[in-house]
């Protein structure tokens, strides 16, 4: 019997129109556009705005946009899984309001949540889905409205966030192609440093959280920045390493958009020049679980039947972890 892998047959994504440069930042908060291009490379970010608008209003139009694009029935469609941090509801799933509204209306359906390594944990889950053999059609949906979680009264960590979804169909090939190798880890003493710290079972709403602010991402930067370099850039090695890829085989780093400075490193380290770094942080800022799709969206007609790819992501928890993926398709003709 041949080896069934799962590959990316196509690739969708959304980011809102309304744009919050640095510029507005500084009339909210105590910083500069220097200051926030020094340390994290960003220069705006998408909002979505609108009443009612949540994680799903994004992966909705990504997911539009895949199955157009590829011209693939929704009703072919068998999984859906969902890879964000804000959920449109505590309940029902936000994987089954994005399903119902496209029209996949035969899959069943789930939420992950992985932080900003989501999108990682969500591709290997919807991989090993078509390598059962048992389904052929999985989407995976991942990104955030970090902007509902963002504190605009905390200089240090409301330049990072913005929002955008993007969205993957997976599918079955017997070629070497696709999903390749996968490394994640979670390490859970991290879980105090990158925190929203009510709002769940342990603190539930109330008075008091709403007071103290309790509702909102929660970073200790100098903790975080520093596991991240760290972690995320070990990762990438490791599995380039033990798949004897050297600097001259990657075609492309897709690496998480938190921190340009974290993005350099995790380069440097596998020794690739930035000309094959995805990077798209300066007009994005952080999605979250949004960030590696969207890149992968945007870098789409670039990408050739073949690449081999390293994904790289950090996130809180904390979740870390890389994929080696080798593209399935021709982006130009997609």
């Amino acid at each position: 019997m041949e080896k069934i892998n799962a590959v990316i047959t196509g690739i969708g994504g959304y980011v809102p129109e309304d744009v919050l440069t640095n510029e507005d930042i500084c009339k909210m908060v105590d910083t500069t556009d220097e200051w926030i291009m020094t340390r994290v490379g960003i220069k705006e970010r998408r909002i979505l705005k609108g009443e009612g608008r949540g994680t799903s209003y994004m992966g909705i139009r990504a997911v539009n946009q895949l199955l157009e694009k590829t011209k693939v029935n929704p009703e072919e469609i068998e999984v859906v899984i969902v890879a964000s941090t804000t959920a449109d509801y505590r309940f029902p799933m936000t994987a089954s309001i994005i399903a119902y509204q496209t029209g996949c209306k035969n899959a069943f359906t789930f939420d992950m949540q992985g932080a900003c390594a989501g999108f990682l944990y969500a591709l290997e889950t919807g991989a090993n889905y078509i390598r059962t053999g048992r389904y052929k059609k999985v989407i995976v949906v991942a990104g955030d409205k970090m902007t509902s979680i963002t504190n605009y009264e905390d200089r240090t960590t409301c330049p990072l966030f913005g929002d955008g979804c993007g969205a993957v169909l997976l599918e079955p090939t017997t070629e070497e192609l696709g999903v390749m190798d996968v490394i994640l880890r979670v390490d859970g003493a991290g879980f105090p440093h990158l925190i929203m710290k009510a709002g769940g079972s342990a603190y539930p709403s109330s008075h008091e959280t709403v007071d103290h602010r309790e509702h909102f991402v929660y970073q200790d930067g100098r903790t975080v920045f520093k596991y991240a370099v760290t972690y995320m850039a070990d990762a990438a090695a490791e599995i380039a390493e033990r798949n004897h890829l050297t600097k001259d085989d990657i075609t492309w780093i897709v690496p998480h958009q938190a921190n340009l400075r974290i993005i350099d490193a995790t380069a440097k380290r596998l020794g690739v020049p930035m000309d094959k770094v995805m990077v798209n942080i300066q007009k994005y800022g952080n999605t979250s679980a949004g960030t590696i799709p969207l890149c992968l969206w945007e870098w789409e007609d670039k990408l050739k039947k073949g690449d081999n790819l390293i994904l790289a992501a950090f996130g809180a928890g904390f979740t870390w972890g890389s994929v080696y993926l080798k593209w399935g398709y021709d982006g130009k003709k997609a």
